[in-house]
């Protein structure tokens, strides 16, 4: 509404890539990225990938000055390497770590052990003394990474962490005003995770509501230029993907626009590297109060949003499928090494007790052969209530989305 005051909003977000002892010149990248901060004064920023807790601490204490408030999310067993820094007062905090993130067995990829997640800051309020005042529902997160897009293994858990997250949104986000959400999805735009996202929440893209966009071609946040990707995995790509995202939306007593968004452009000014594999996103929004409540076109979204849920849950029940498959084939190697190892017991049992022959099998073999059954009892065992596991959840999401996909076309 015209003379409203207004909120102006700088956001910036960044996937650091800062995992100790592997990322190359992490800690003089962590040092550049906290004296820009500290330079450009952003509102709020959103940082993904800062692995180490040493980092967060040596960026909290440069930036104290200019971003009194911070958190650091804490999960899984290396840490969810969200983290938060914010001109506004945090007043609570929520983590929510994913269901499904991926295979403990997949050591050369590593998400399970990091416990993708999403961090909430709710109740942050905006905008104090400048005529504006908003609650915030900020929100840094990382899905699991796709590694492979023409056999994408990961896709039934990475739709089952965009759902995970839009349910999140839905029921947290009901006393904000204004709802941000910044971080690496790990999708393309177009991909069905975040279609099914952005529709069931009602999420919009700050890059494709920018009035003036500055930066990679696309709004690309992954580029072949930058010296830190691995170019084989890019060449698909020419000019890039864009995998970052910063979303917004705001309920009916207010309106968010996107004024400008930037992305960094290789070399940090002054230096001679990025500031991470991944480019930053950075957003400046207008927040305004307006008289009245805005039209509504749920209808029309409804429609599209059906033949999302559907492409979405068609994907839930593939991977579903190959769930099923592995929990029978890991069951029925765990039940063959028991039976092994109950025939090593009798035949050891029958020696002890003068029933049969001599050992047919040297001593130290017959332990080896008894030690081998046993590891690969122990680790089917493990598999098969792992992806005992993976099934319910699946079989949970998909029921959930037959739920809404049912309520959705039920609605007149």
């Amino acid at each position: 509404m015209e003379g409203e005051p207004t909120l102006r909003l700088r956001i910036f977000d960044l996937n650091c890539w800062a995992i100790r002892y592997l990322s190359k010149r992490r800690q003089e990248r962590v040092r550049l990225i906290g004296d820009t901060l500290r330079q450009q004064g952003f509102d709020l920023v959103l940082l993904q990938e800062v692995w180490s807790e040493q980092d967060y601490s040596d960026l909290r204490v440069k930036l104290a000055g200019c971003y009194p408030f911070s958190h650091y999310f804490r999960s899984g067993v290396i840490g969810s390497g969200l983290c938060v820094f914010s001109r506004f007062p945090i007043l609570d905090m929520l983590l929510y770590q994913y269901s499904l993130n991926g295979y403990p067995y997949m050591l050369q990829h590593g998400d399970w052990f990091c416990g993708k997640s999403v961090g909430l800051i709710p109740g942050s309020r905006a905008g104090v003394g400048v005529g504006v005042t908003a609650p915030l529902l900020s929100c840094s997160l990382q899905l699991h990474a796709e590694y492979c897009r023409d056999k994408d293994a990961y896709l039934p858990h990475r739709l089952v962490q965009a759902w995970e997250l839009a349910q999140f949104i839905r029921h947290t986000s009901k006393a904000a005003d204004v709802v941000l959400l910044g971080g690496d999805l790990n999708m393309h735009p177009e991909d069905v995770g975040i279609r099914l996202l952005r529709g069931w929440t009602g999420l919009r893209d700050a890059f494709a509501e920018a009035t003036r966009f500055e930066g990679c071609k696309n709004g690309c946040t992954l580029v072949p230029d930058n010296c830190f990707t691995d170019k084989s995995e890019m060449l698909p790509f020419p000019l890039g993907i864009r995998i970052d995202y910063i979303l917004y939306k705001a309920t009916s007593k207010f309106t968010v626009k996107c004024e400008e968004l930037k992305t960094t452009t290789g070399p940090a000014p002054g230096v001679d590297i990025p500031f991470s594999d991944h480019e930053a996103v950075m957003a400046t929004l207008h927040i305004q109060r307006q008289g009245q409540p805005a039209g509504s076109t749920r209808g029309t979204a409804d429609l599209a949003l059906v033949d999302v849920m559907t492409e979405a849950r068609t994907e839930v029940g593939v991977g579903l499928r190959a769930a099923q498959q592995q929990r029978y084939s890991w069951g029925r190697m765990a039940v063959l090494a028991l039976l092994l190892l109950l025939l090593q017991a009798a035949a050891a049992l029958g020696t002890l007790a003068g029933l049969g022959a001599e050992q047919p099998f040297p001593k130290l073999s017959f332990c080896l052969l008894a030690f081998l059954s046993l590891g690969i009892l122990v680790l089917a065992t493990g598999l098969h209530l792992f992806h005992t596991m993976e099934v319910k959840m699946l079989h949970g999401t998909e029921d959930q989305m037959w739920m809404a996909l049912r309520a959705l076309q039920e609605r007149p």
